[in-house]
């Protein structure tokens, strides 16, 4: 368990009890669309367009995400587990009290979107984008991010817990009371200027020492 520095406030998980749920029957997504207390168990969602659709108390497991359109969507009590898909559009969604788990996803788009109260455990997302959207309360655990995006974002009590960082850009976000130091391994491809806000390890301070230097324009030499 990660030591809590003093004044770093804890993000809150999503505390979900999802009610006797009802299988889906496979009619496919409508954009607008209300799903209430539904379960998609290994549905091929891909390439359907769900945009402004509203999932309440859903349960989605295997589900294929190629291409689904959820733009504007909002997922609220809900649990992911095993999605998987590539280009799955989630611009300006929201997600409030939704766990993520053993996601398999590349390219996903959560650009402008709001997350709060959110839980994502194992699995593998890469590029992910959430340019200019605002994280609350959110928790990365277990997994691994590639190139995850969060240029403009705005972080606040969002923890990092034994997740592997690949070139994440942070250029212009926003950091409050963001927790890094579970990290099991942390690479900054740009905005390591924009860490004022954040708690890192003193491991990772040496590890990060070149791209601070270069960020300072401070020469190293021998």
């Amino acid at each position: 368990m990660v030591r809590r520095a003093a004044g770093v406030k804890a993000a809150r998980r999503p505390e979900l009890r999802l009610p006797a749920l009802e299988a889906y029957d496979g009619g496919g997504l409508e954009p607008d669309g209300d799903y209430d207390g539904l379960e998609f168990a290994h549905s091929d969602l891909a390439g359907q367009d769900g945009a402004g659709a509203r999932f309440m108390d859903c349960a989605l497991r295997g589900c294929a995400l190629d291409e689904t359109s959820l733009r504007r969507a909002r997922l609220l009590d809900s649990v992911l587990t095993g999605v998987r898909g590539v280009g799955t559009e989630l611009a300006e969604a929201t997600l409030r009290d939704v766990e993520l788990v053993d996601a398999r996803l590349g390219g996903t788009r959560l650009h402008g979107a709001v997350l709060e109260r959110v839980w994502v455990r194992g699995g593998k997302i890469d590029y992910l984008n959430l340019r200019d959207a605002k994280l609350r309360d959110v928790v990365f655990e277990g997994c691994v991010l590639v190139e995850p995006d969060f240029a403009g974002a705005r972080l606040e009590r969002v923890e990092f817990v034994d997740c592997v960082l690949k070139g994440v850009d942070l250029g212009g976000a926003a950091l409050t009371d963001v927790d890094l130091r579970g990290a099991a391994s942390l690479e900054i491809a740009r905005g390591v200027d924009r860490l004022a806000g954040a708690v890192i390890s003193t491991g990772q301070l040496l590890d990060l020492a070149p791209v601070l230097a270069a960020e300072l324009g401070l020469r190293v030499e021998d």
